[in-house]
């Protein structure tokens, strides 16, 4: 496959800690080539900038000229400006452009060669051929002339700067003073929060690292909330790993503990922890319709199985419920409820499985509160954010395969994916989706500890022995690593 070309246009720091060099180093990390339109070069170190030089507009053009040539970018980030006027070239651009609106650096100097006012007017000239403008706080509160004294000031800040002309906003919470930095998204119809606990590290260089990577995300094909929850977690990873003033760019692999919490209110406390699952894997997990399958299945020796009702009424699906938590205590199984929260609470299941869908209108509180253990869906890496805001009890990760059982609005996860995955993350991984006798096996190499399976089973000729099989071949696996 091609490696995509970015470009990062924007100011040289000769401390290397922003700027073009942090792009470039952000670049590299996430496998795309970066090319570079210089508009100044600084004199800094690490605590202060003692000089800018601005380049002039022909030095600036005949950059952008040669690279069109034979570096045509995928996506564009844009930086330090200056005073240069970038306006005729974007507006026939058509790929992804991501601006960093800076206006002073950390010291506290000014980033423009014009007046405050005049540059502010030049950048909003450029608003509506941005797809991602990414200011911090100061610069939401320049841009809109609007100060922010609360959250709800950032979402009138970022509904603002949409009226003017961007199709994202990602107003970045560093400069709020609280136990959490957060940052805030939308597109005028959607909007997110992304938390963190704050570090307190004096590290320079992070917002340009972080639209560098949202950016080298965008041009392999990301989507915009996906590529915002890498490039998070990664800058999380550099800043926690950082023990200069400028930011650790690592190629480790990313961790759950950089993992941002995705959620549609901003943060005050760490999210309760939903009661988990105990030291047992969940093991081979089955997927059925009706308290019938659980009679088949659990004196088989599956020991987690989720119960499935689609399209009936709520009469009957109580009644399924009641048998099959009946059943389920018989053989002293882990029952999943899927979808009907109230109901298993109700009934005293041992837990419940939950959709993206669900997030936004179930009660996670009362599911917690209850002591039931959940379950949650996830498709990539924002699903992955948004479960993790709820800590649940397991994380279920697919489509692995393509599956008849459902339309997916996301192609196949694929094993390399999964096997990331499950080394990334502390929750138990639920792989899902088009799994059977002939590719278990290939799951498993991943260490996955648990194997949803529907149509695998409940569509088998003999659902009794496909089941036995696949046991089989999941004890073996399990065996064989625990040599």
């Amino acid at each position: 496959m091609n490696t995509p070309i970015v470009w990062t246009i924007a100011g040289a720091d000769s401390s290397g800690c922003s700027g073009i060099a942090a792009d470039l180093k952000t670049f590299q990390r996430f496998n795309v080539h970066g090319c570079a339109v210089v508009t100044a070069v600084t004199a800094q170190h690490f605590h202060e900038l003692s000089h800018i030089d601005y380049l002039t507009p022909l030095t600036i053009q005949e950059q952008i000229h040669i690279l069109q040539k034979e570096a045509s970018p995928k996506a564009i980030k844009i930086g330090m400006l200056g005073s240069f006027d970038l306006s005729s070239f974007l507006e026939n651009y058509k790929n992804p452009v991501i601006l960093d609106p800076l206006l002073q650096a950390s010291s506290g100097k000014p980033l423009f060669a014009s007046d405050e006012t005049s540059h502010i007017n030049n950048l909003r000239k450029l608003f509506p051929f941005i797809y991602l403008l990414t200011p911090n706080i100061p610069e939401a509160q320049a841009l809109t002339n609007h100060a922010i004294t609360s959250y709800q000031d950032i979402e009138i800040a970022a509904k603002k700067l949409i009226n003017l002309g961007v199709k994202n906003v990602l107003i970045k919470g560093g400069h709020w003073d609280s136990a959490f930095s957060q940052d805030y998204w939308t597109n005028g119809r959607e909007h997110c929060w992304f938390a963190n606990p704050r570090d307190t590290k004096d590290v320079r260089g992070t917002g340009c690292t972080l639209s560098s990577a949202i950016t080298a995300l965008l041009a392999q094909d990301h989507d915009l909330l996906e590529a915002i929850t890498l490039a998070k977690t990664y800058v999380n990873q550099a800043i926690r790993e950082s023990t200069k003033p400028w930011l650790h760019h690592t190629h480790a692999a990313l961790q759950q503990k950089d993992l941002p919490y995705a959620a549609l209110k901003p943060f005050s406390i760490e999210p309760f922890v939903c009661k988990d699952c105990g030291p047992t894997p969940l093991g081979l997990y089955p997927i059925v319709p009706d308290s019938e399958w659980l009679a088949r299945l659990l004196p088989l020796g599956i020991t987690t199985i989720q119960l499935r009702i689609k399209n009936k009424d709520l009469m009957f699906i109580e009644k399924e419920i009641q048998k099959s938590i009946t059943l389920a205590n018989q053989y002293h199984a882990r029952l999943f409820i899927n979808d009907y929260w109230e109901l298993a609470i109700r009934h005293k299941a041992y837990g419940v499985h939950l959709g993206q869908e669900d997030l936004t209108t179930a009660s996670i509180s009362a599911i917690q509160h209850a002591g039931l253990r959940l379950g949650i869906s996830t498709h990539n890496y924002y699903e992955l954010a948004r479960a993790h805001a709820v800590r649940p009890s397991y994380i279920a990760f697919g489509a692995i395969f393509a599956t008849q059982t459902k339309i997916l609005a996301t192609a196949p996860q694929g094993i390399e994916k999964l096997a990331q995955w499950q080394k990334m993350l502390n929750y138990p991984v639920v792989a899902i989706g088009g799994i059977n006798q002939e590719n278990i096996a290939e799951v498993l190499k991943t260490h996955v500890k648990s194997i949803a399976l529907i149509s695998a089973i409940t569509a088998a000729a003999d659902p009794i022995a496909m089941t036995t099989r696949l046991l089989d071949k999941y004890f073996d696996a399990h065996q064989l690593e625990n040599i």
